[in-house]
């Protein structure tokens, strides 16, 4: 699709948003999490748990969103979803207990999540296959700067106004988000009314997408790279406010360097793609992901790391996810056009079902050190990089080939 320069930025900055309101969504109520644990006579850890329920409730509302996306066009869901999680960001607000928050944000996510598959769908609709790695690259920049303004904006509304206030913040968004995609994103691709939404159909559906070995290899890689990021999100609080004892505003500037190495990387990335092919950056990157996680895990078993060299091994971690996100996700999604909602939908759900897994991990295993937010994070690496190995050598011999070898 042909586009003028104002209407190509403008699409792709509404993409960005889209994409970027579950991060949004997390990153900027994480310095209130002491306050809201006083304010609802809870543990830290127990609010953690408002994470993996929003990572749930994303999983599941992917799967839904794929195929209603495919049917009914890529923007009518969409109103929907913002409309549902600007109603339970408000309701965020009033939550009277620990699990009744756990539970709204449950629905919350399931309102946001129709954003970040209707954003990865209308890159495939909207621009051509040899461009959706560069503009995955574009789109991760405003979801890298999510975690430099959330946390730190987070943290002063906290300090300033109650964590109440970050709903509000986030039920505005919404309904700017609303007026963007209303004026300013094109279609995608023509509903299709004749398919089918019962079980059957839509199940067949993610199966002819899911059995592909360039779909599961790259999407499973991707995920559990991404699985690490995850498990950051929900250790960072207890490890840099509880351990280290930084207050909120530091927290949120924290939030804010790691953040940085996303963005750069995310840029990098978009100049290496000139040079080397997706299938490249993602190896290396993976791998460097692993030397980072492992480096993570022995140093705070030896007790080497103090403040600042955790959030360098962190920062160097993250920067990783700059590469390997947009190259996995255009991987992925390549083979598809006519279901790439369903496509889209399914990549997600993979992806943020480990993130609620590997959450739930870190809350679970809390044992009052970095520990468990480190060790998971290095498994989340390995793991990625093997399945990366595995997945690429089938894709390379194809089970004929192998079984004439």
């Amino acid at each position: 699709m042909d586009m003028k320069g104002s209407e190509r930025f403008y699409t792709i900055f509404t993409l960005g948003v889209l994409s970027a309101m579950g991060a949004f969504s997390i990153d900027m109520y994480l310095p209130g999490f002491p306050d809201i644990a006083k304010d609802l006579h809870t543990t830290i850890a127990h609010i953690t748990l408002s994470i993996t329920s929003f990572f749930i409730g994303i999983s599941i509302g992917q799967m839904i969103y794929g195929p209603l996306l495919d049917k009914y066009g890529r923007k009518k869901p969409l109103y929907i979803g913002l409309a549902v999680y600007l109603v339970a960001s408000l309701a965020c607000a009033y939550a009277p207990t620990a699990d009744a928050l756990i539970g709204i944000r449950f629905l919350q996510a399931l309102g946001s999540c129709a954003g970040m598959v209707a954003s990865r769908a209308l890159v495939r609709d909207i621009f051509s296959v040899n461009e959706n790695a560069k503009i995955f690259s574009l789109l991760m920049l405003v979801l890298a700067i999510s975690p430099i303004i959330a946390p730190t904006l987070g943290g002063y509304m906290t300090a300033i106004f109650g964590w109440q206030s970050i709903f509000y913040i986030l039920a505005g968004i919404a309904g700017v988000t609303l007026i963007l995609v209303y004026f300013k994103l094109p279609h995608g691709r023509l509903p299709e009314p004749l398919l089918s939404l019962r079980p059957r159909p839509i199940i067949n559906g993610f199966w002819e997408v899911a059995k592909m070995p360039q779909f599961y290899t790259y999407a499973f890689a991707g995920a559990i790279a991404s699985s690490g990021l995850y498990a950051y999100i929900a250790g960072s609080p207890f490890v840099f406010m509880d351990l280290y004892h930084v207050s909120e505003k530091q927290y949120g500037w924290i939030f804010a360097f790691v953040a940085m190495g996303l963005i750069g990387a995310s840029q990098a990335n978009t100049i290496l793609l000139r040079k080397y092919s997706s299938e490249q950056i993602i190896r290396v990157t993976l791998f460097c992901q692993c030397l980072a996680g492992m480096s993570l895990v022995l140093g705070t078993w030896f007790h080497f790391l103090g403040l600042f060299s955790t959030i360098f091994l962190i920062w160097v971690f993250l920067s990783t996810q700059g590469f390997a996100f947009p190259n996995s996700s255009a991987l992925c999604l390549a083979p598809f056009s006519k279901n790439a909602g369903t496509a889209s939908a399914l990549m997600g759900a993979i992806q943020l079902g480990f993130g609620a897994v590997s959450t739930a991990l870190v809350s679970v295993l809390n044992d009052g050190t970095p520990m468990p937010m480190a060790a998971v994070m290095c498994v989340c690496a390995v793991s990625s990089f093997v399945v990366l190995l595995i997945g690429r050598r089938i894709i390379a011999f194809p089970k004929g080939k192998r079984e004439l070898a």
